[in-house]
C-alpha cells in the first residue's frame, strides 16, 4: 500500500503490519513523509529521530521475514508513535521545552518509552510542549509553536500540544502525553482527538520523573478510544519504587477488552455553571455539553445535575503547589536566565513558599478533594465541558507564550478562565478523558470530558468506547490532511 496509511487507526495498524498488508517500514516512511510535508505548519516535533525510527523498522522487517509464527508478536508491532518532549527517552534530546536544556540527552528512558518500544512501537521523535510543561499552550524557545491542525491560527494547547497536534494531522496514529492539571485534555479538545488521563498511579512516571504532588500522570492522545486502550495496556501498571499504585485490572482483563463490554446503564452527573467564579463558559462549549447530555440520555443513562462541587477555593491552593513544583525544577543558576520570563516567574514564587505553606496548601486540596468525591460519590461518571473556550491564538495568552508586557497575573488569570475543569482531576486522582464530540460552526474542535470513579479506568474506557460508536469522530479529519492521502 503506498497511500493513506495515516487513515488507519494504530490496532489497525498493527493487524495490517501482522497480516502482512503493509511493512513497518512503509508505515515509518509514511508518517515520517508526512511530518516532512506538514509539521513545519503544525509545529508539532521538537525532534524528529528519522535514521533511528528507520533502522528500528528495517529491524522490525528483519524479525517478520524470519518469524513463520506471528502471534509471538508484540501487540503493536512496527507502529509508529511519538514521546513527550518532557518524557526522558535515552539517547535522544530531550530539552522539557527549555533552552536550559536544549541540548541535554538523557541516559536511560522512562518506564512508559521503555515499555511502549516492548510493545513494538517506533516512536518518530519528540513532541512540542511548553516549558516544563507548565502551562496549557504548547510554545516554547526552543520549537516552533504547536498549532491545532485544525486553524493553524490557534494554538494546539498544551502542555502536550505536541502530540495532539501530531495525533490529528496524521503524524502518528497515537501518541504519549503527560497530565499534571489538563495537559493531555487541553490539547486534545483542542485538536479534536480523544485524550485519556488514566487514575493516579495507573501508569509509572518512574525512574526520574516521579512527581511528589501526585498530580501528573502519562496518558495516550489518540484518534480513536481504542488506540488509547492499547496504549494504556502496553504501559499501565507500577513499576518498582512508584509512590502510587492504582488498584490492577482483575487477571486476564484488558482496557482494549473493556470496549467490549457494555457500560450498563449508568448514574451520570454533570456541571458547567463557573457564575460563582466569576468565569463565564463559552456558548459553544455549553453546546457540545449539552449535546452530550442529550446523547448519554439517548444511550439509556441517567444524567443529574449537580453543583459544582470545588468552586474558586480550588484555584489559590493548587497554584501554591504548582508554583512550589516549578521551584524545584533543577535549573543551573547560571542558565535561569536561558528561562521564559513566565517560567521564571512561576519559579520565584514558588520560592517564596515555605514548606508549611506547601503542606498547608496540599491539606486544603485533599480537603477539596474529598468533597468532590464526597459529592460524586453515588455517581458512575461526571460529565463536564473540557475547556471553557474553543481552541485560542497562542498570543491571546502573553508573555509565556511570546507575546505581551510581562503581565504574569493577567496570564495566569487568563490560563484559568481557558481551563477551569481540567485540574480537579489531578488533584482527586481519578481517570478523566476528552471525547471530541462537537465542532463549531467555524471548523474548531470542542471536547467534554468524563471523569470516572478513582481506579475505575476500565469502566470509563468502556463508557468512551459506547459514546463513540454512538457518535463516531474518527473520520473527521482537518483540510491539510489530504495531501499525503492522494498519493
Amino acid at each position: 500500500m503506498s497511500g493513506g496509511l495515516d487513515a488507519f487507526d494504530a490496532v489497525a495498524q498493527a493487524a495490517m503490519v501482522r497480516s502482512g498488508e503493509v511493512s513497518p517500514v512503509e508505515l515509518v516512511d509514511h508518517h515520517l513523509a508526512r511530518i516532512a510535508e506538514l509539521d513545519h505548519l503544525i509545529g508539532a516535533f521538537v525532534t524528529v529521530t528519522a535514521e533511528s525510527a528507520r533502522e528500528q523498522a528495517r529491524a522490525a522487517e528483519r524479525r517478520l521475514q524470519g518469524s513463520g509464527d506471528r502471534s509471538d508478536l508484540p501487540p503493536l508491532f512496527g507502529v509508529p508513535t511519538a514521546i513527550k518532549d518532557l518524557t526522558p527517552t535515552a539517547g535522544v534530546r530531550t530539552t522539557f521545552g527549555s533552552r536550559a536544556f536544549a541540548d541535554f540527552v538523557p541516559a536511560v528512558d522512562a518506564y512508559c518509552v521503555s515499555l511502549l518500544r516492548k510493545a513494538g512501537t517506533i516512536s518518530l521523535g519528540k513532541t512540542a510542549t511548553s516549558e516544563f510543561g507548565l502551562n496549557a499552550y504548547a510554545d516554547s524557545d526552543v520549537a516552533a509553536s504547536a498549532r491545532t491542525p485544525w486553524d493553524l491560527s490557534r494554538s494546539a494547547g498544551g502542555s502536550s500540544g505536541g502530540a495532539a497536534a501530531a495525533v490529528a494531522a496524521g503524524l502518528v496514529p497515537f501518541a504519549q502525553g503527560n497530565d499534571g492539571g489538563g495537559s493531555v485534555r487541553i490539547p486534545a479538545s483542542a485538536c479534536g482527538i480523544f485524550g485519556f488521563k488514566p487514575s493516579r498511579g495507573r501508569v509509572s512516571a518512574g525512574p526520574l520523573g516521579v512527581d511528589p504532588t501526585g498530580l501528573s500522570v502519562n496518558g495516550p492522545l489518540a484518534r480513536t478510544v481504542r488506540d488509547a486502550a492499547a496504549m494504556l495496556d502496553a504501559f499501565a501498571g507500577p513499576m518498582p519504587g512508584d509512590p502510587y499504585w492504582a488498584p490492577p485490572l482483575p487477571e486476564g482483563e484488558t482496557f482494549l477488552g473493556a470496549m467490549a463490554r457494555h457500560p450498563g446503564k449508568l448514574r451520570i452527573a454533570r456541571y458547567a455553571d463557573l457564575k460563582t467564579d466569576g468565569l463565564t463558559v463559552d456558548p459553544d462549549c455549553l453546546a457540545a455539553y449539552e449535546a452530550a447530555t442529550k446523547l448519554l440520555l439517548d444511550l439509556g443513562h441517567e444524567v443529574e445535575e449537580i453543583p459544582i462541587p470545588f468552586g474558586s477555593a480550588f484555584g489559590a491552593p493548587f497554584y501554591t503547589v504548582w508554583s512550589a513544583r516549578a521551584a524545584t525544577i533543577p535549573v543551573a543558576a547560571a542558565d535561569e536566565h536561558l528561562l521564559r520570563p513566565m517560567t521564571r516567574w512561576w519559579r520565584e514564587h514558588g520560592r517564596e513558599v515555605s514548606g508549611v505553606q506547601l503542606l498547608e496548601a496540599m491539606g486544603t486540596l485533599h480537603q477539596l478533594c474529598l468533597r468532590v468525591i464526597a459529592a460524586t460519590q453515588s455517581y458512575d461518571a461526571v460529565l463536564t465541558p473540557t475547556l471553557a473556550m474553543p481552541p485560542q491564538p497562542p498570543e491571546w495568552f502573553g508573555n509565556g507564550a511570546g507575546y505581551g508586557d510581562g503581565d504574569f497575573e493577567g496570564e495566569l488569570a487568563r490560563q484559568t478562565a481557558f481551563t477551569p475543569y481540567t485540574g480537579v482531576y489531578n488533584a482527586t486522582g481519578q481517570p478523566a478523558a476528552n471525547l471530541p464530540l462537537h465542532w463549531t460552526e467555524q471548523g474548531l474542535p470542542i471536547g467534554v470530558t468524563l471523569a470516572g470513579r478513582p481506579g475505575a479506568d476500565a469502566a470509563l474506557i468502556s463508557l468512551c468506547a459506547q459514546v463513540e460508536a454512538a457518535m463516531p469522530w474518527a473520520h473527521r479529519r482537518p483540510e491539510l490532511r489530504t495531501s499525503l492521502n492522494e498519493e
